[in-house]
Order: structure tokens, then C-alpha cells, then sequence
């Protein structure tokens, strides 16, 4: 664990005299550059940050396996309801929407359709979630040991990343049983999946900035992404609602296929369903998803950065 975790050097036991309180802040500096002297808890330089973060990658890999592992330990199902939970909540909107609301109707394949729909969602769901509560809901940790924060939110982006993989087996098993056979198409999965991490992540430790100020905000964010997922297009299909509703504003059509979420679930549907066709995505789909996790990623990166040296205080 020392090779992961650093703890601050213990503090010499020397005696000092105090700095008399008029002393002059230039004077202070040189004093503290001579003997040697930093700042606690100041923040790194931004290549110095990613290089830290780097040397952690097996303490962040090893934390969200551990995470994954206890979710379920108190359920005597265990692990089994990593794949029982989202195909559930399938079950629930083929009932509600596929039958109740006839979405189904006009869109082959419904089944593997929405089970396409709600895996890709509640990966990015859980990982924005989990992304919100990582430095509030993580206090003890963040305050005993000295690391890189951004490693919380990356860490439960790759456990929810893990716990798709695990759960794509499901998938499989429901796209053979509905007659979607296998396809070379297959192969794009690992790229949108890649893209969609991505922007997961970055998403993740925007809100877990604004949720280490603002802790409520973990209270609120289950309602904006519900809000989210009614139109992304988990139970429906985007583009045959739009050629049924030809009199919709322009922008209302490129503010639904330009959704990142609706992106990303509908590169997962081209990839894995054959009557799934390209016409159905939105124009330079690959550069929108690409985009997309560009900027989450670059820029959520950047921005949980900032507020580095402020985690755990106060």
C-alpha cells in the first residue's frame, strides 16, 4: 500500500521559533524556501497531477474491484443481481412503454432494442451517481491519505464500467435468443464503449467537485437524470419519433440526436443490432461521440484539477 498511497512526511520534532505576526510575506517564503519548505496540500502542477495519477492506476483499479465486490455481499444472490437490476428495470419499460405506450411499434427488434437502451444508460447513470457522492460520501479517505482525488471519481466510473462487462453476458444471451446473429459489427462496441467511459468520467468528477461544496446536490441529481434518460431515447427510438412528428422544430431533432447520452446508446445499438441501420444515427455520429468525450473528459479532468488542494477541508 506504501507504493500507492503516500503519507504526508512526518513533521520534524526540532523546536521553532514562531514568526512574529508583523513578519513580512517575502521573508516568510525565502525562510521556508531555505529550509526546505512547501505548502500542505498544495496543489500540483497539471503534468505532475496526471503523472501521480498515473502511478495509482493499480490502487484505482484494485479500489473499484473491491467496490464491485461488496455492493452485492449482503445479498444472497450476490453478484447475480449485477445483471438482475438492469434487466429488471428492462422488464418494467417494455411493460409501461413497449405495451402500455406502444413505443415498441415501427422499431425491429424491440427487445434487444431497449435491453441495448438500459445497459448503456445505467452505465452512465450509476457512473454520474456514484461520481457525485465520491469525495463527500469518501471524507475518512480523503482526509487520512494524501493522493490524487481524481482517482475516487475514476474509480467508480471503472467499476460501473466493470459491472457493464460483467452484465453484457446477459446481452449476448438476449440478442442470440431474439435472432440477432453475430456481427463484425460487434467490434465498434469496444470503441463507443471507450468513448463513453470517457466522457463518463469526466462528467463524474465535474459533479464531484460540486458535490464536495454542495452535498444536497446528490439529492437532486436522481431527478435531472431521469429528466435525462426520457430523452435519450432508452425506450424509444429518436429517429422514428421524429419522422412521425414532421412538424417538430429543427432544433428540437438536433438537441435529441446530439445528446450525448442518445449518442452513445444509439452506437451501441448499430454495433450489436443488425436492423439497426446507420441511417437511424445522427450525421458524424463517430466525430459527436468523440467530441463529447473530449470535452467531458479534457474538460471535467481540468476542472476537479483546480480544486484540488480544497477536498476534504472545511
Amino acid at each position: 500500500m506504501s507504493q500507492v498511497l503516500d503519507t504526508p512526511p512526518p513533521t520534524s520534532s526540532r523546536a521553532t521559533t514562531p514568526a512574529p505576526p508583523d513578519a513580512d510575506p517575502a521573508d516568510l517564503a525565502a525562510l521556508a524556501a531555505r529550509h526546505g519548505l512547501t505548502v500542505s496540500g498544495a496543489r500540483p502542477s497539471l503534468p505532475q497531477y496526471i503523472r501521480q495519477l498515473w502511478a495509482r492506476r493499480h490502487f484505482i483499479a484494485a479500489f473499484a474491484t473491491a467496490k464491485l465486490t461488496a455492493q452485492y455481499s449482503q445479498a444472497k444472490l450476490g453478484q447475480v443481481w449485477q445483471v438482475m437490476t438492469p434487466l429488471l428495470n428492462a422488464a418494467v419499460y417494455y411493460l409501461i412503454f413497449g405495451v402500455l405506450l406502444q413505443t415498441r411499434n415501427g422499431v425491429p427488434d424491440y427487445v434487444p432494442f431497449l435491453v441495448t437502451g438500459v445497459f448503456i444508460w445505467t452505465f452512465t447513470q450509476s457512473s454520474i451517481l456514484a461520481g457525485t457522492r465520491a469525495i463527500s460520501g469518501n471524507l475518512g479517505l480523503v482526509r487520512a491519505l494524501h493522493f490524487p482525488r481524481a482517482s475516487l471519481p475514476i474509480s467508480f466510473c471503472l467499476q460501473q464500467l466493470q459491472q457493464l462487462l460483467f452484465s453484457m453476458s446477459a446481452l449476448i444471451v438476449i440478442l442470440l435468443a431474439f435472432g440477432v446473429p453475430p456481427a463484425a459489427s460487434w467490434v465498434l462496441a469496444i470503441p463507443a464503449l471507450i468513448l463513453q467511459f470517457t466522457f463518463n468520467a469526466g462528467v463524474s468528477m465535474v459533479l464531484a467537485r460540486l458535490g464536495a461544496r454542495t452535498p444536497d446536490l446528490a439529492q437532486l441529481m436522481p431527478f435531472v437524470l431521469r429528466t435525462w434518460m426520457y430523452a435519450s431515447g432508452v425506450m424509444f427510438s429518436i429517429d422514428h419519433v421524429l419522422r412521425s412528428h414532421a412538424g417538430l422544430p429543427g432544433w428540437v431533432g438536433t438537441l435529441l440526436q446530439a445528446n450525448p447520452a442518445a449518442v452513445y446508446i444509439d452506437l451501441m445499438r448499430f454495433a450489436l443490432i443488425d436492423s439497426f441501420h446507420a441511417s437511424q444515427l445522427p450525421p458524424h455520429v463517430w466525430a459527436l461521440a468523440a467530441g463529447w468525450a473530449l470535452l467531458a473528459g479534457v474538460g471535467g479532468f481540468i476542472y476537479f484539477w483546480k480544486a484540488e488542494e480544497t477536498y476534504g477541508r472545511g
